[in-house]
């Protein structure tokens, strides 16, 4: 497939050619640079002066690259897996965009999450509304980045079949992901600590509209879009009726729950140099994974000492708390947890059906789990 016309396609042909571009996230970053400049190109149409695109293009440059970029390759891989060859330039640069649109959605929540939460470091760097200059201004830039992803969507997509499906997969993950923030923010808010409010049903909710959703069925499902994998199709070996989207949720919509588990204990566990953040959990009060363990386990006088000292903006009491959680032997119950749904999620792919000519496979799933599957970071 040939680069569609709004493709800037010399300049594509030239970076994806060129003999330093090798490897894929290599050729991902590359295609950054080609969306970001049509952004900015397209902010400048708009006559706005050089200080508000000097703005625009910091606000892009601090906060869409610099990750480790997982929902946007998963993208590019679901592709590959799924068309069952080598992309072609054109095939991977479609596919990128869609990534990049992914990453575009990531930074937009980010901002705004770190300025709810008052964290302070992100990808090893100040959160966004801590640089200089920027506080509150990060709210409009977070819009901005996700108006952006919209004009690629246009740009790029606009005369593909699929185009409404796009549009309507990155609202519907956007409200499902807003519903998340807002049951996190209300079931354990910072001035008001209530541990009989928490629960780990609460906090399934929370996983499932906050993280699964935008992190892992939303890659898989655009891609599903690109591939015009139809809502439902028949399957032979088993005489049934296969819906691929429904499916796809059946299995990725847990691996995010898993995921958001990982990331809760890693916010407790984990170092700051490997997992590129202070981890604030604890003085932000949030129902995680790692409290509802805690609160499970504590005996008597541990739950006063949680009580006391949770959701609380002091070191010592932070401490405290930390010392509960190893207490209660927290990171031996993780490894269990781990095992345990690792095994239940390989159990849920099997039963993709893997009929002959049926796009959607096993593998497009076993690759989110092979990534994640005992992370540090």
């Amino acid at each position: 497939m040939g680069l569609p016309g709004s493709y800037p396609s010399p300049f594509v042909d030239q970076i994806f050619k060129s003999p330093s571009v090798s490897s894929k996230r290599e050729r991902f970053e590359q295609a950054f640079v080609v969306v970001r400049q049509q952004l900015l190109d397209a902010f400048a149409a708009q006559g706005v002066p050089d200080d508000a695109q000097t703005w625009y293009k910091r606000n892009i440059d601090y906060n869409v690259p610099g990750g480790k970029l997982n929902r946007g390759l998963s993208v590019v891989d679901s592709v590959e897996i799924m068309k069952g060859h080598p992309l072609t330039d054109g095939e991977f640069f479609q596919a990128a965009v869609l990534g990049w649109a992914v990453e575009f959605l990531q930074a937009f929540f980010l901002v705004l999450d770190d300025l709810m939460d008052h964290s302070v470091t992100r990808r090893g760097q100040p959160t966004y509304y801590r640089v200089p200059g920027v506080g509150t201004i990060s709210v409009n830039d977070a819009t901005m980045l996700e108006s952006a992803i919209y004009q690629l969507l246009k740009l790029h997509f606009r005369n593909e079949t699929y185009y409404v499906d796009l549009i309507e997969l990155f609202h519907d993950t956007t409200f499902q992901t807003s519903t998340g923030q807002l049951l996190d923010l209300i079931t354990a808010p910072e001035d008001s600590v209530d541990l009989s409010k928490i629960s780990l049903e609460k906090f399934q909710l929370i996983a499932l509209h906050k993280t699964a959703y935008y992190s892992f069925y939303l890659p898989v499902a655009l891609a599903m879009h690109m591939c015009q994998i139809p809502a439902a199709y028949p399957s032979p070996s088993r005489a049934e009726t296969v819906y691929p989207y429904a499916l796809a949720r059946s299995i990725l919509l847990p691996v995010g729950e898993y995921f958001q588990v990982q990331d809760d204990f890693l916010d407790f566990a984990g170092s700051p140099e490997k997992i590129g953040k202070v981890g604030t959990d604890i003085v932000d009060n949030k129902c995680s994974w790692c409290i509802n363990m805690a609160l499970g386990a504590a005996s008597p006088e541990q739950r006063a000492i949680l009580d006391a000292n949770y959701g609380r903006r002091d070191p010592e009491m932070e401490a405290r708390v930390k010392t509960v959680f190893e207490e209660v032997g927290l990171r031996e119950k993780y490894r269990v947890y781990e095992e345990k749904v690792y095994a239940e999620i390989m159990a849920l792919i099997e039963s993709v059906p893997e009929d002959e000519g049926v796009v959607l496979k096993r593998e497009v799933f076993t690759n989110f789990v092979d990534k994640i599957y005992k992370r540090q970071k």
